[in-house]
């Protein structure tokens, strides 16, 4: 059992965050839900949900711009390219086991898009206008186990 915190749960959640995250386990395991920091759990349950779409968008432009690299420049692919493909579509997949996050992803999906193909380009040495304006895939394509 944790011990009961020597300060109030608001005054914990500033100073140490793990040790109000215990505070507020423990009173879920003795039922004492009326004791929650209810304004602080809020603001901890937005921010991880905020956290975890930013996970989400960052990790789909990770791979759409490594895709483009690949599908454009042949010549220069490589196994660390392949690998980066293959573990942000694993961590991608893992992800969208929350359809929450899955339609997230689709949403975003153009303006994840976008922000890749200037990645691409800069990474690449390409124009940007070599690259196709819109996602040339379907959310399902990009998260596709091809070998690539």
């Amino acid at each position: 059992m944790i011990a009961a915190p020597a300060m109030p749960l608001s005054e914990l959640y500033e100073a140490d965050e793990t040790a109000w995250l215990d505070a507020m386990v423990a009173l879920i395991a003795e039922g004492r839900t009326s004791e929650f920091d209810l304004p602080n759990l809020q603001e901890y349950l937005e921010s991880m949900a905020k956290r975890d779409r930013k996970e989400m968008t960052s990790r789909l432009q990770v791979l759409l711009a490594h895709l483009l690299k690949w599908e454009y420049q042949p010549d220069n692919r490589s196994k660390s390219w392949q690998r980066t493909i293959q573990n942000q579509r694993w961590e991608i997949q893992d992800d969208c086991g929350s359809r929450t996050l899955r339609n997230h992803a689709a949403a975003e999906l153009s303006t994840v898009y976008t922000r890749a193909a200037v990645d691409a380009a800069y990474e690449t040495g390409m124009e940007l206008e070599q690259f196709p304006s819109e996602c040339p895939w379907t959310l399902d394509q990009i998260l596709a186990d091809d070998g690539a």
